[in-house]
């Protein structure tokens, strides 16, 4: 069979589902902007959003074009060991469903750090929020390289064209509506994504010979079904050395699934803030706890994305084929039929304008602006420095996007920039939630120290000079964290 679509180019009708989505994006901020007056309108849609809309929206905020892009591509490649981390990361979503968002509820916080303010002190509080900051920045600088890195591949444009083009839409769209605007694009985001992966799957087994059996059948022969690696037993000569350098092995990938996704969910106000949108714990709680439905779902489309490719191209061989991160837009360009490869286009710039420009203008302007840089101001101000704050993060965002674009296994660099900081702020917050610790500047301390050890571990790692793998530093950290904070406590924070 020959692939029934070769153009290597878009049309008209492929820029019209993207424009028109697009254009979507700036009308629903367009919408929310007069109701925008004081910052809990900004910040928290005064907590008016509906559960399921917010249920859709962390969908959206969670599954970014790093997951549209790179897990067909890890499919494709390698196997759906994924899977296992997914394992871990659901039962992490129980964990703040039952801890940490009734603490939040009950401090009645605008941004997640606040709880460490009213818990520690506002060094805490401040170092969270830093933290977050540089976390949410490289993490999302990411996110957003792999989305322009696709769509420049898709449309034939430069990578900063595209990278410029997410950036001003993000600007436009958050900073004319605030949360509301993010949570109700997040809605439209999120439906897109699952429509288009399941339109792309039933057009890929509609291109290979067999259908939708023989396409799963290539793939397990090759090898990339598999799901559980169970790792080398005990007694092994190499037990040691894979169990610190081989982040698949399942109990390893569940466990740090389960504290990784722990410190994501819990300690990341950019996910936390589409929690606190609703009107009631219960409402926060249920939201978080159905989520892990509509993960598997798009989990399971995109892995079959994946295995997909890899028989189409065991039954369709080209030459010139690109690396695997490029695998999947490649095929979107040359081979789907247009309107499904608009619409396929569509998904994966609105995965990636899902930018963190809300939250991160929340947390500058409720954490560190607000209490320390200029009080006692006017609402109209405070919701005017955040517009400000939104575009400013949005330049800084490109800014590292573009840096980060030379690097390849983009899946698992997010991973790896989140486990040197992530650690530190799940470390402190346990300790609130946990404790009766009484630490501020042990805190800060401890967070900085863990932080600058993991980064350390990681470079080291990377290089080759020790058997560490990457997945094994958020454990490190939190540990860490927590018992460096204890022990400092006593002599940082006497008599506070």
């Amino acid at each position: 069979m020959a692939p029934s679509v070769t153009g290597t180019g878009l049309t008209w009708p492929d820029y019209a589902v993207l424009f028109l989505s697009l254009g979507a994006l700036v009308a629903i901020g367009g919408a929310f902007t007069r109701s925008q007056r004081e910052t809990a309108d900004f910040f928290l849609a005064r907590r008016h959003i509906p559960w399921w809309a917010a249920c859709l929206s962390f969908l959206a905020t969670e599954i970014s074009a790093v997951t549209i892009i790179s897990v067909p591509a890890t499919a494709y490649s390698e196997n759906w060991q994924y899977v296992q981390f997914f394992v871990g990361s659901s039962l992490a979503k129980l964990v703040v469903a039952f801890l940490f968002i009734p603490a939040f509820y009950r401090h009645n916080v605008t941004t997640i750090y606040e709880f460490l303010r009213d818990r520690f002190g506002a060094a805490s509080q401040v170092t969270g929020s830093l933290f977050f900051f540089v976390t949410r920045l490289l993490g999302s600088g990411v996110r957003l390289m792999a989305a322009a890195l696709a769509v420049s591949i898709l449309m034939g444009w430069p990578l900063w064209a595209t990278i410029a083009l997410f950036t001003v839409i993000s600007i436009v769209y958050i900073g004319l509506g605030g949360v509301s605007a993010v949570v109700w694009t997040n809605v439209f985001q999120a439906t897109l994504f699952l429509v288009g992966g399941l339109a792309t799957v039933i057009y890929l087994a509609s291109q290979i010979e067999g259908g939708l059996g023989a396409m799963y059948a290539i793939a397990a022969e090759a090898g990339r079904l598999g799901v559980i690696n169970w790792g080398p037993a005990p007694g092994d000569p190499d037990f040691w050395r894979r169990v610190l350098t081989d982040p698949n092995i399942f109990w390893l990938a569940v466990l740090n699934g389960l504290v990784g996704s722990v410190a994501a969910f819990g300690t990341d106000h950019d996910l936390m803030q589409r929690l606190l949108t609703v009107e009631t714990r219960k409402q926060s709680q249920r939201t978080l706890i159905l989520t892990p439905l509509g993960t598997l779902a798009t989990l399971a489309i995109y892995l079959s994305i994946g295995a997909g490719l890899f028989a189409y191209y065991a039954q369709h061989p080209t030459p010139g084929l690109p690396r695997p991160d490029e695998i999947f837009p490649f095929f979107v360009r040359t081979a789907m039929p247009e309107v499904l490869r608009g619409l396929m286009l569509t998904a994966i710039v609105l995965a990636s304008i899902d930018s963190p420009l809300g939250s991160l203008s929340a947390s500058f302007v409720t954490d560190i602006y607000r209490p320390l840089l200029v009080r006692g101001r006017s609402e109209r101000h405070y919701v005017f420095v955040s517009r400000l704050a939104v575009a400013a993060f949005g330049l800084v965002l490109a800014a590292l996007a573009w840096w980060l674009s030379s690097r390849n296994q983009i899946l698992w660099l997010a991973f790896k920039i989140a486990g040197v900081t992530f650690g530190s702020l799940l470390g402190v917050f346990l300790l609130g939630l946990l404790t009766r610790l009484r630490a501020d500047r042990a805190n800060v301390v401890a967070m900085v120290a863990m932080a600058l050890v993991n980064l350390v571990l990681l470079v080291l790692g990377e290089s080759g000079v020790i058997a560490l793998g990457w997945s094994w530093l958020v454990i490190l950290g939190t540990a860490g964290t927590m018992l460096l904070a204890a022990l400092l406590a006593p002599v940082l924070d006497r008599g506070r």
